[in-house]
C-alpha cells in the first residue's frame, strides 16, 4: 500500500528527506506529496477561525498520510474533529523567528500592538506566537488587526509599510534585517519552545505501525546527517527556490539550519501542556470551532519507539 507523505521547505526535516532516499530503502512505496501544490487561498481571513487544509488533507483522497508541520495545525485538526496521532517532536525552535517592528516606528512592546497591523502567517506557529504574546501583554485577538502574510511573505509587506509589526522567520527575516533596523517585541524563547511536530491520522498510526515505525527512523538518520553537514543540506533549498525562479542564498540558508535543532523525539508532558495552553487561547478567540483535549492524539507505542531509539 502506497504511503503519501507531506512534504514542503518549511518543515525542514521532511524536506530533506524526500530529496535524499532514505525512506525509500524502507518502505518500497512511497508517495512525496508536496503541499505546495496542493489548492489552497493565497489569503484567508485571520480573524475567523483558522484555515484547516493540513487537516483536510490528512483525509481526503489525494491528500497524504503523514506531514510535518509547526505548532498549530495539529491544533487545527484536533478542533475540526480530525482524529490524529502526534508522532513525534523536534527540539525548541527558539532562534527560528520573533516577533518584530521597525525601530523607528516606535513599537517597542506587545503592549504597543493594540490597534496595529501584525502580520502572520496565519495557521502556522506564527499565529500561536502572537496570540501568546498578546495574552502575556494583556490583549486579546481582536485588538490587533492581524494580516496574513502567508509563510512566504511578510518581509516586503514590513518593508513597504502595509503591516506595523511582523512574526518573521529565518531565512526570510534575514533579508529584512539587512534592510531595516529592527526592535524585537517578543523573542520565540520567552513565548514558548516552538518545535517541529509531525503527526498522522490514527488509523494509519493504529494498522500501518511498521510504516510509521520506518518514518520515524528515516526521519532520525536524515536529520543527523543535516547537523552534520548542513551546507549540503542547505543546497537543496537553494536548488529547489532557483528551480521555481526565486532567489536563495546558500550561506543564509546554511546559517537557518545551523540554528534549528534536528532530531525526532518523543511528545512530552512540557510540549502536551504548551499545545493544551494554546488550544485554550485559540478556542477563546474563536480561532478553532471548539475546546480540544490535545492529550487524546497521544499514542504511547509511538513514544515508546522513540524513548527505545536513543
Amino acid at each position: 500500500m502506497t504511503l503519501r507523505v507531506g512534504y514542503f521547505p518549511h518543515n525542514n526535516s521532511l524536506f530533506v528527506l524526500r530529496h535524499r532516499g532514505i525512506l525509500e530503502q524502507r518502505v518500497p512505496d512511497v508517495e512525496w506529496v508536496d503541499l505546495r501544490a496542493l489548492p489552497a487561498a493565497d489569503r484567508v481571513d485571520p480573524t475567523s477561525a483558522l484555515p484547516s487544509e493540513h487537516s483536510d488533507w490528512l483525509f481526503t483522497e489525494g491528500g497524504y498520510d503523514i506531514v510535518g508541520t509547526g505548532f498549530t495545525p495539529p491544533l487545527t485538526a484536533l478542533g475540526n474533529d480530525r482524529d490524529i496521532v502526534y508522532l513525534g517532536i523536534s527540539g525548541p525552535r527558539v532562534e527560528n523567528g520573533r516577533l518584530v517592528a521597525p525601530a523607528a516606528s516606535g513599537i517597542t512592546t506587545p503592549a504597543d500592538l493594540k490597534g496595529k497591523r501584525v502580520g502572520i502567517a496565519h495557521g502556522s506557529w506564527q499565529t500561536t506566537l502572537l496570540l501568546f504574546a498578546l495574552h502575556g501583554a494583556g490583549l486579546s485577538w481582536s485588538d490587533v488587526v492581524p494580516v496574513d502574510t502567508d509563510v512566504r511573505g511578510g518581509g516586503e509587506d514590513l518593508l513597504a509599510g502595509r503591516i506595523d509589526a511582523w512574526v518573521g522567520a529565518y531565512p526570510g527575516l534575514a533579508a529584512v534585517e539587512r534592510q531595516l533596523e529592527l526592535t524585537t517585541l517578543v523573542d520565540t524563547a520567552s513565548v514558548f519552545s516552538h518545535p517541529s511536530l509531525w503527526f498522522t491520522r490514527r488509523d494509519v498510526a493504529e494498522n500501518r505501525r511498521e510504516d510509521v515505525e520506518a518514518v520515524l527512523a528515516a526521519l532520525r538518520e536524515s536529520d543527523a546527517w543535516i547537523a552534520e553537514n548542513p551546507r549540503a543540506a542547505a543546497q537543496y533549498f537553494v536548488d529547489d527556490a532557483h528551480a521555481r525562479g526565486a532567489a536563495a542564498d546558500l550561506d543564509t540558508w546554511e546559517a537557518a539550519l545551523r540554528g534549528r535543532p534536528f532530531g525526532v523525539h518523543p511528545v512530552s508532558e512540557e510540549f502536551l501542556d504548551e499545545q493544551q495552553r494554546a488550544a485554550d487561547l485559540l478556542a477563546e478567540a474563536g480561532l478553532l470551532p471548539r475546546r480540544v483535549d490535545v492529550r487524546s492524539a497521544v499514542l504511547p507505542w509511538v513514544g515508546e519507539v522513540l524513548t527505545a531509539a536513543v
